[in-house]
This record gives structure tokens, C-alpha cells and sequence, in this order.
């Protein structure tokens, strides 16, 4: 269903909204990323962190790297501040696209198994479609986050997939 260059694009695509995620923080004080605005998960902080968290469960399954040692549940309180968060999602960024490109076609065929702690038992799903997902889930949360900050009276990152710079720098 996907091959590596999709994989790398849409890493190069997250890096470069999530850098832009960092900039529109760095206009809003902390009380303002902090206020409840009535999203899923509440405000634009833990949204951010949430989406942090998912990238780290994603990529603990998809590289066998590391993984958060909270669950779904405390998502929305991975990192303690804007700072942290920002450092931290910079190094998962860096993360992704290092394993993007370092993809061959023959790692986007057969199964991914796993135990699902929002559900409650073991999964086994095509490792395509669990990619497919883990970037779906991205942009999900991104444009939560877009309209909270267009709320909040910040200027919004720039999302048009065609509109990504060709050569970077995405980080």
C-alpha cells in the first residue's frame, strides 16, 4: 500500500510542522497553552503532549527504541513544560525521519503484534496500515492544535502538504 518515499516525505511533512508547532508556543505565554479550550484533550499543551506520547508508542513498535512509561491516560502530562516538550519533540522528530529514511520496501510488508493498553489486548495489524495510521494520527492532532491556536489569536502553521519546502530544513 506505501512504499519508503512516502514514509519519508510524511517524516519530512511532520518535522516541519512540528517546527512550526515550536514557533507559533513560543507567541503564546504558558498560562495560554495551558487553558482548557474544550478539545479532546482539553488544551493546546496537552494536546501537543499527547501527540508526542503517540509518536513515541508508534516508533517504540516500529524501531524497538524506547518507548513512554506512561499510558494513554497520562499522555497529556508527558512533559512538564513548553521547553521540554519542545526539546523533546524535536529529538523524536530527528527520530522519525532517521528511520524513514532508512526504510526498504521489504520493512513495509507483513504484520506488526503488539499489546494495546487503550484496548486492552494483543494486536496484530498489517505493519502498512499501522504507518499509514501512526501519520493519520499526526495530522489528526496537528489540526486540533491548529484551530486551538487560530482561536487563541496565534498565527497557525502552514499545513499544505505541496507547500513543504523540497529541500528542508524540516527539523
Amino acid at each position: 500500500m506505501i512504499f519508503p518515499e512516502y514514509c519519508v516525505t510524511m517524516a519530512r511533512y511532520n518535522a516541519w510542522q512540528n517546527k512550526q508547532l515550536r514557533a507559533a508556543f513560543d507567541t503564546l505565554s504558558e498560562v495560554e497553552l495551558r487553558k482548557e479550550r474544550k478539545a479532546f484533550f482539553g488544551s493546546i499543551f496537552s494536546t501537543a503532549n499527547h501527540l508526542l506520547w503517540g509518536d513515541m508508542i508508534w516508533m517504540s513498535r516500529f524501531d524497538g527504541g524506547p518507548r513512554p512509561e506512561a499510558g494513554i491516560s497520562d499522555s497529556v502530562d508527558l512533559t512538564p513544560t513548553p521547553a521540554v516538550w519542545a526539546g523533546d519533540r524535536y529529538r523524536m522528530d530527528a527520530r522519525i525521519l532517521r528511520w524513514a529514511e532508512g526504510l526498504n520496501a521489504v520493512d513495509l510488508k507483513g504484520d506488526l503484534r503488539w499489546y494495546s493498553g487503550a484496548l486492552g489486548c494483543d494486536l496484530v495489524k498489517s505493519i502498512d496500515l499501522c504507518i499509514m495510521h501512526f501519520f493519520n494520527h499526526q495530522t489528526h492532532h496537528r489540526g486540533q492544535i491548529h484551530a486551538m491556536l487560530t482561536a487563541a489569536g496565534a498565527t497557525a502553521p502552514v499545513t499544505d502538504l505541496f507547500i513543504m519546502p523540497e529541500d528542508g530544513p524540516w527539523l
